[in-house]
C-alpha cells in the first residue's frame, strides 16, 4: 500500500470508528502524524485527497475539520464524475434511474403534503406552450428532485441527483425535442403528479416507470440510428432492434434524432430543432 493510501486509510478508520465525528477538528498536524506513525508530508497528501471528496474541510488559519458527512455532500463528487459519461453510456444511467426513481415516487405518494404538491404543479404550469430547452431541463430537475426529496430518504434522493444532473437531463430533453415528444413527456409528468395527489403509490410507481423507460428507449433509439452499438437487456419499455408494434412509442429510428445532431444542438444556440427531428 502506498504511503498516502495508508494515511488515508488511517484517517478513515478514525472517522468510521467514531474517534473523529462530523464537525470535529483534527489534531494539529505534528500531533496527528506522530499518533498515526506517518510523515507530515504523507499526512498532508491524505488530507488534501479527503478534502477533494468532501470528507474533510480545510479552513485556512483555523485547522482541518470533518465535514457533516451528509449523503448529498459525499455523493456530490460522484455526480461531478457522472457528468463526464459518454453518450453511448447515457441509457445505462437511465436504466439505474428506472430502478430507483419509481421506488422514490411511490414513497413520496404517502409523504408529500398539499403545499409540496401545489409547488410541483405550479412549476409545471409555469412552463407555457413552447418553453426553451433550458427551461424544460430546469423544470424537469426541480420536479423530479422535489419528488425524490418527498421520499424521506436523503441517500436515495442524493443518488438520484447524481444520476440525473443538468448535463444528463439536457441530453434527454434534446432527444425529446428532436422526436417532437415534449407534450407526451409533460403529460407523463402530469400523470405522475395526479397519482401523487391521489395518494396512489402503485400508480405513481407505474407512471414513473413508464416515464423513465420511455426516455431510456428514446436515447437508445437515437444511439442506434447514429450507428453506435447498443446493448438491450430486455428491460420493460425497451425493445430490441427490429421489433415493431410491441411498444406504445415510436418504432425504432422513425423520426429519431442522431446523436451527432444532439451534440450539435447542445453546443449551439438552442434555438429551434436541428435536422433529424419530427418537429
Amino acid at each position: 500500500m502506498a504511503v498516502t493510501d495508508e494515511a488515508i486509510e488511517k484517517i478513515k478508520n478514525m472517522i468510521v470508528s467514531g474517534v473523529l465525528r462530523p464537525g470535529d477538528r483534527l489534531p494539529k498536524e505534528s500531533e496527528l502524524a506522530a499518533e498515526l506513525g506517518l510523515s507530515r508530508n504523507s499526512l498532508r497528501e491524505a488530507v488534501r485527497a479527503l478534502s477533494l471528496i468532501r470528507i474533510l474541510d480545510v479552513r485556512q488559519g483555523d485547522g482541518t475539520y470533518v465535514t457533516s458527512l451528509d449523503p448529498h455532500l459525499l455523493l456530490g463528487a460522484v455526480g461531478f464524475v457522472a457528468d463526464f459519461h459518454r453518450d453511448e453510456t447515457a441509457p445505462e444511467f437511465l436504466a439505474v434511474r428506472r430502478i430507483l426513481e419509481p421506488a422514490a415516487t411511490a414513497m413520496a405518494a404517502t409523504r408529500l403534503d398539499e403545499r409540496q404538491l401545489d409547488a410541483l404543479e405550479a412549476r409545471l404550469d409555469a412552463l407555457g406552450d413552447a418553453p426553451p430547452v433550458e427551461e424544460l431541463v430546469a423544470c424537469d430537475l426541480e420536479f423530479h428532485r422535489g419528488i425524490a426529496q418527498g421520499s424521506g430518504n436523503p441517500v436515495l434522493c442524493s443518488l438520484l441527483d447524481v444520476l440525473s444532473g443538468p448535463a444528463a437531463r439536457t441530453r434527454i430533453w434534446r432527444v425529446v425535442l428532436q422526436e417532437g415528444a415534449v407534450a407526451r413527456t409533460l403529460h407523463e409528468h402530469r400523470a405522475i403528479l395526479g397519482a401523487l395527489r391521489d395518494r396512489d403509490a402503485e400508480a405513481a410507481r407505474s407512471w414513473a416507470t413508464v416515464h423513465i423507460a420511455s426516455a431510456e428507449q428514446r436515447l437508445r433509439r437515437a444511439l442506434r440510428c447514429d450507428g453506435a452499438p447498443v446493448r438491450f437487456d430486455g428491460a420493460p419499455g425497451v425493445f430490441a432492434h427490429g421489433e415493431r408494434g410491441s411498444h406504445p412509442f415510436t418504432p425504432p429510428c422513425k423520426g429519431a434524432a442522431s446523436v451527432t445532431a444532439v451534440r450539435r444542438k447542445v453546443g449551439g444556440s438552442g434555438e429551434g430543432t436541428s435536422e433529424g427531428g419530427t418537429g
